[in-house]
């Protein structure tokens, strides 16, 4: 897809009441009445395309640099470089409710659940639209649903689980417990999933392949298997990722293609988010944020000498490839997260917004397989990612606690500074001591950040969801 052709009709059609008051996203000053966006293939099409859009069309939102770099900076990954008290708080772990970042974290995703509720209202109650798109449309609603939940459900723990749009109803609506809003996220996973297609949609007639930026059948699988994992149903969370490694339409990048996997539509891509606004050339926000403006600027943010860096062994082409490095006058080395290449200057847009990718499936099915005593099956999926680094295999035979180990340090190496898996994984895991109730951030981040507190692994509600809604109970 070369652009969404209705992005301002999707707009606006998914911007209505349901998005007001404690979800703090304002009623348009101009609406469509709901009964025209979804009148034909062509508006309601509109409608779904307008949410993508709009989660990638300005920086530092929840759907871009504020979910990579946010969980970055709460785990070991990386640091801003300069003082900035929004951006130390999360890098101390003392994140207050006034903080504009953790505000965002919350109101955008309900903002999107909000259209995306709207948009499954109005598909199920059209009678003009074909089977197909109908079916490929509920599918995308209920996964842009899905995701989001996902996401709100590990910055905040509980949290209100909202799927109508009576928004006197939703506005007062208190935290759910997680293991339900799970069961929902699930739950429009596996619809979605029966409801959408292998092959990625068309947006226009120039969108001849299908561009890898609106979910398809293997999305909405990967997405599961992610969400399996999490709640700890091993054999499901196999079954989904290894759903997605069979398809043929996607394959690891070679280990001397590291520098494509970020590249727009390439073969590891499961899911990305288009670039929207391209001035300047501008290809990710990711990019423009984090490469430096030019070589001899100093990089905003930067890795930890003595953790992230320093976890990759001699010969890892990730180290190599993802790290870029600058040096000052004065001799200080700074090394940064790579991934994306491009800040400005290259049009068409060469890199999307990576969001699903094929390395992650690996990963959960190996973990998937190590808690089902699946050891050799395990560390064959270890040492795909560790080969297509460059890396040799590892031969551990059944020492769980060693295969535990190495698929911690590949999570670690290959996923950091995407969408906030190191600093998910610390507070999904149990703590290596035993004791209850303490996670891997337990383990590992007191020795980073003194004042560590295990309760610091949900961020705080915002100020602004608790003024208005009555029912909500902070953190």
């Amino acid at each position: 897809m070369r652009s969404y052709l209705y992005i301002f009709i999707g707009f606006i059609i998914c911007s209505l009441t349901a998005c007001e008051s404690y979800l703090d996203a304002g009623p348009p000053k101009d609406q469509m009445p709901s009964e025209l966006a979804f009148s034909d293939d062509k508006t309601a099409t509109a409608s779904v395309t307008g949410v993508l859009s709009r989660m990638n069309q300005l920086n530092y939102q929840f759907a871009n640099v504020l979910s990579m770099i946010l969980p970055a900076m709460s785990a070991d990954e990386f640091v801003y470089a300069v003082a900035s008290a929004p951006y130390d708080e999360f890098k101390n772990n003392a994140v207050l409710s006034s903080n504009s970042n953790v505000t965002t974290l919350w109101s955008q995703p309900y903002t999107y659940i909000a259209q995306a509720n709207l948009c499954v209202e109005g598909l199920e109650a059209s009678t003009n639209l074909s089977p197909k798109v109908k079916s490929q449309l509920l599918g995308e609603a209920k996964f842009i649903r899905a995701f989001c939940y996902f996401y709100l459900v590990n910055y905040f723990g509980d949290v209100p689980l909202i799927r109508g749009t009576n928004v006197m109803e939703n506005n007062t609506k208190p935290r759910t417990p997680q293991a339900e809003v799970y069961a929902a996220i699930i739950e429009d996973l596996k619809d979605a999933k029966a409801k959408i297609f292998q092959g990625y949609p068309q947006v226009d007639k120039a969108d001849a392949n299908g561009e890898r930026i609106r979910a398809n059948k293997s999305a909405a699988s990967a997405l599961l298997a992610r969400a399996y994992l999490y709640t700890k149903q091993w054999d499901l969370a196999e079954q989904e990722s290894s759903e997605v490694l069979g398809a043929t339409q996607y394959k690891l990048q070679p280990t001397a293609d590291l520098d494509k996997v970020f590249q727009a539509n390439n073969q590891e891509a499961i899911w990305q988010l288009q670039v929207v606004n391209t001035a300047g050339g501008r290809n990710t926000w990711e990019g423009f944020l984090i490469v430096p403006a030019a070589p001899t600027s100093a990089p905003l943010f930067r890795l930890i000498p003595g953790y992230l860096y320093d976890a990759f062994e001699n010969g890892d082409q990730r180290l190599t490839r993802w790290v870029g490095s600058m040096t000052t006058a004065a001799g200080v080395t700074h090394r940064y997260p790579y991934k994306y290449k491009i800040r400005t200057g290259v049009t068409p847009a060469k890199e999307y917004t990576m969001v699903l990718r094929l390395g992650e499936q690996y990963l959960i099915r190996a973990e998937a397989r190590l808690m089902q005593s699946k050891w050799g099956l395990a560390q064959e999926d270890i040492n795909v990612i560790r080969n297509r680094a460059g890396l040799q295999s590892l031969s551990l035979g059944n020492d769980a606690v060693a295969l535990r180990k190495a698929l911690e340090q590949e999570r670690r190496v290959e996923l950091f500074g995407e969408w906030g898996h190191r600093w998910l994984d610390l507070r999904r895991w149990p703590s290596e001591t035993g004791q209850e109730g303490k996670t891997r951030a337990d383990d590992i981040l007191p020795a980073l950040k003194p004042k560590w507190q295990s309760k610091a692994i949900y961020f705080p509600l915002p100020d602004v969801a608790l003024r208005t809604n009555p029912n909500l109970v902070q953190n």
